[in-house]
């Protein structure tokens, strides 16, 4: 399993790389191995605004589909559009190419309130 340091976590297993007052979010390698082969990604619109906690998205797999919660609260300042014709890309590089979303964040404390990498890895290393 793999993990980046430059990301906060949530217990949902949805990741956020803060760039400045930007955040990139995906899902994390945990998520996207328990879905397997992943099929589909449904992303918001550019400019539609997320709380923290929020469902902005939906991953679907030969499995199950998932909703995808927003880490931190913001608005949506760019899509992973390459997702809908390559959504196995979320397989291959969650941390990466596969990003979900770029917002602008609305609170930066929220970022606080996520989990570091050592936090996560504890947690996905329990389930």
């Amino acid at each position: 399993m793999k993990f980046d340091p430059t990301c906060r976590y949530t217990k949902n297993h949805e990741w956020v790389r803060a760039e400045g007052a930007e955040a990139l979010i995906g899902i994390t390698d945990y998520a996207q191995e328990q879905l397997s082969d992943i099929v589909y990604v449904d992303l918001p619109e550019v400019g539609d605004s997320f709380e923290a906690g929020e469902v902005f998205s939906t991953v679907e797999s030969v499995k199950a589909a998932s909703d995808v919660y927003m880490p931190i609260g913001g608005e949506i300042i760019a899509s992973n559009d390459a997702l809908e014709d390559t959504p196995e890309m979320v397989n291959k590089d969650p941390f990466g190419e596969a990003w979900l979303v770029r917002i602008a964040i609305a609170d930066p404390s929220e970022l606080d309130e996520l989990l570091d990498v050592n936090a996560y890895k504890a947690l996905a290393e329990e389930s």
